[in-house]
């Protein structure tokens, strides 16, 4: 061994995780731009469409003038607008929580679901939807439209702490009992939506229906907004354990060793989960499959480094969304497909061409 390879000492811990077969930043570009690309081309796509020309007439109208404007700019602001931003939202939560609990579990098969806030967030739902004119009938004169999210909300984090408190153990949170509680307490949160289906009504079961396998249809501003800033926060503290997800990779006791918090890290991992997963399924219903292919594709091209990783997923999964929703609302004009329903069945044949071809490499 030459005096200079021997003085420059063995190689940095994020440099052992695996290969990287493209630079982080410039993935991170390619997908700002295919963001942007997307966002411009599911502007015009629907039942109403705008043209893509007409796009910069319709921003300039707004700000330049205070009158209502045209049938163009009324579909756009009001309709069109809020779902994007609702879709891109949606879809860099879902990618940015994929990421978090593959790095969490150490495992490219995990997904947001495991820690149970999706199936809670359904199950309260449902509750609301079907038994809720018996159990809260002060609720909707109180919240108004408000009801269904934020019971969905609150569901979500309240079974996201029961399967915390589930996996509790000597020494702090063990990963693989969480994985044992939450699949136990999803297979419970599946039995009382399945309940509850049977005690539906007619007009109970399509709108518990609609609502389970995701939309995007229902985005309204102020709805918008709120879920926007709890993503962003979500966003913003999960790209902050890039570096100790990249640590725990080589095992806990290698992590401890590096100085890594594991407890702390585990307990932000899933209260960031639940609050991105919680708000975006409160108000868009279960979207399934983009927590696990996101991370997966942005883990396949630019390795497995969470410093690339967490940002490339939330992009990744920003740009999924989009063009489900656009495909969605465009194939069977003027039905609209669910959005869900879509993301797996596109999803799925994807994710095995993926692994199909990522045989024999590390993901």
């Amino acid at each position: 061994m030459s005096h200079t390879a021997a003085s420059a000492g063995p190689a940095p811990w994020h440099a052992r995780l695996g290969p990287r077969r493209w630079s982080g930043p410039r993935l991170l570009l390619l997908l700002g731009l295919l963001l942007l690309l997307t966002l411009l081309w599911s502007a015009g796509q629907g039942a109403y469409s705008l043209p893509l020309s007409e796009l910069p007439a319709v921003l300039l109208g707004a700000v330049t003038t205070a009158a209502p404007g045209s049938g163009a700019d009324l579909v756009f602001f009001h309709i069109r607008l809020p779902r994007l931003v609702l879709g891109l939202v949606a879809g860099a939560g879902l990618g940015m929580a994929g990421a978090l609990m593959q790095g969490l579990f150490r495992n490219p098969l995990a997904d947001p679901g495991l820690i149970g806030v999706s199936s809670g967030a359904a199950l309260a739902a449902g509750t609301t939807i079907v038994m809720g004119h018996l159990w809260f009938p002060d609720m909707p004169r109180a919240l108004g439209s408000w009801t269904l999210v934020l019971m969905a909300f609150a569901g979500g984090l309240a079974v996201t702490v029961l399967i915390y408190l589930l996996s509790r153990g000597e020494g702090g949170t063990r990963v693989g009992l969480m994985l044992l509680a939450g699949i136990a307490v999803n297979a419970l949160a599946g039995a009382g939506l399945g309940l509850l289906s049977f005690l539906a009504t007619d007009e109970q079961l399509r709108n518990l229906q609609f609502w389970l396998l995701g939309s995007l249809g229902g985005a309204r501003w102020s709805a918008v907004v709120l879920v926007s800033a709890l993503v962003a926060l979500a966003c913003a503290l999960g790209w902050r354990l890039a570096r100790p997800l990249n640590a725990l990779a080589l095992g806990e006791a290698q992590a401890v060793l590096l100085g890594v918090p594991i407890e702390r890290v585990k307990q932000t991992v899933i209260v960031v989960t639940a609050l991105a997963v919680g708000a975006i399924t409160a108000s868009t219903g279960i979207i399934g499959f983009i927590g696990l292919v996101a991370p997966h594709m942005v883990r396949l091209v630019a390795g497995p480094d969470h410093r690339w990783v967490l940002p490339g997923s939330a992009l990744l999964g920003a740009v999924l969304v989009l063009l489900a929703d656009a495909v969605a609302r465009t194939l069977m004009q003027p039905a609209e497909l669910p959005l869900g329903v879509l993301t797996a069945l596109v999803g799925v044949p994807f994710f095995l061409a993926l692994l199909r071809g990522a045989h024999g490499r590390r993901l």
